[in-house]
């Protein structure tokens, strides 16, 4: 439950943007944030890159995006495309030919670099498949890739030429009557992308794809981005995200989710609330937290649990959270359900307990929400 109503410090004012759709799915206006994800497999191999969109859906994808290097890419991408529970965003580089390939082949969205992708007649003709086959597109601005005039312009990458460079490809992009397109300002520069985006931001109604990009590995990407984009969407900025990490895709997905539930702009799956853990603690709190993570990601419903080591923030924690555990020692620890005190369960059972006591109130949660959605109806 959203505490923003009786908490208006908590407020987050998104930015107004005009709605586009990629495939079925909203992005922008009021629509909620969503999370992408990018393959990593060969784009020829379809089985493996079709299990490994099927596992970012699974962990909460909505869209994917699948890289189109060349002709034998553009094929696969058909059978891809078929397979896929999410849209897909085929990924262009260099080629407009494969961008008009991807959009025969069912692309949801086309993602191209005006930088690299040569003439704006080449991109018209890209324009036009997109129209022709229900395309939406990302003009995809990145500052190792800016083009030669801007560069000889500004020096160096930077906000201004980034902006620059976006606001001239929307212009193409209008100029030839097309607006079903998102826009993006990456960089790997937590400081140069932050600045590109909140002038972007300004310039142009258009939805925003947030991402910094080549961000790392799994810990100092998940760190860089949570700053950058954190940042932006604090602000109000962004309409959909990729978390870029040299990582198993599902990861990204993960992170992305985690980035939205601390800021309170999407909620999915367990929100666990857990202490560092000190001598006071009556159990193994790093351990339990380790297994219930695992234990807990079938669950989707958005819901709370505090797992707390001991009696001075337990009780409190647990007040705001669906289910939560506080260690009391002696071998055994207070279950806390809705916020109130319930029972008591041995450190030794209580994972199991924590899990089932979860599952039923996710349940309970659903069938509420089914029930609401119902009445409205």
């Amino acid at each position: 439950m959203s505490l923003n109503h009786v908490r208006p410090w908590r407020n987050i004012y998104r930015r107004k943007s005009r709605q586009i759709m990629v495939g079925n799915v909203p992005v922008g206006g009021d629509a909620p944030i969503t999370v992408q994800t990018m393959t990593n497999t060969p784009t020829t191999d379809v089985a493996a890159t079709v299990a490994q969109v099927q596992a970012a859906a699974e962990a909460g994808a909505d869209i994917v995006r699948v890289s189109v290097p060349d002709e034998a890419s553009a094929k696969a991408l058909k059978d891809i495309v078929a397979e896929s529970p999410v849209p897909i965003v085929a990924d262009i580089h260099f080629h407009y030919r494969r961008g008009i390939e991807a959009a025969e082949a069912g692309a949801a969205c086309l993602r191209i670099n005006p930088g690299n992708i040569g003439s704006p007649e080449r991109v018209r003709e890209v324009i036009a498949a997109a129209r022709d086959h229900g395309c939406s597109m990302r003009i995809g601005v990145n500052a190792g890739s800016l083009e030669r005039h801007l560069l000889e312009k500004y020096g160096e990458p930077c906000p201004e030429a980034m902006v620059e460079s976006g606001l001239e490809h929307i212009r193409l992009l209008e100029d030839n009557d097309f607006h079903d397109f998102k826009i993006s300002v990456k960089a790997s520069d937590v400081f140069l992308s932050a600045a590109a985006y909140q002038g972007i931001a300004e310039a142009t109604d258009a939805p925003i794809h947030l991402g910094i990009t080549e961000a790392g590995g799994l810990m100092s990407g998940t760190i860089k981005s949570a700053i950058g984009l954190g940042n932006l969407l604090w602000m109000g900025i962004g309409d959909t995200l990729r978390v870029s990490l040299s990582a198993d895709p599902v990861e990204e997905v993960k992170v992305g989710y985690e980035i939205l539930k601390s800021l309170g702009l999407r909620h999915r799956g367990v929100n666990i609330i857990s202490c560092p853990s000190c001598a006071r603690q009556g159990f193994d709190v790093i351990k339990t937290v380790e297994i219930l993570e695992k234990r807990l990601e079938h669950i989707k419903t958005p819901m709370s649990l505090s797992i707390i080591g001991c009696v001075v923030n337990g009780p409190g924690e647990a007040l705001m959270t669906d289910v939560g555990f506080t260690g009391g020692g002696a071998g055994s620890g207070m279950v806390y359900l809705a916020g109130k005190a319930s029972h008591k369960m041995s450190n030794e059972k209580m994972v199991d307990h924590i899990v089932e006591e979860v599952e039923k109130r996710a349940e309970a949660l659903d069938v509420a929400a089914a029930a609401a959605e119902e009445a409205a109806e």
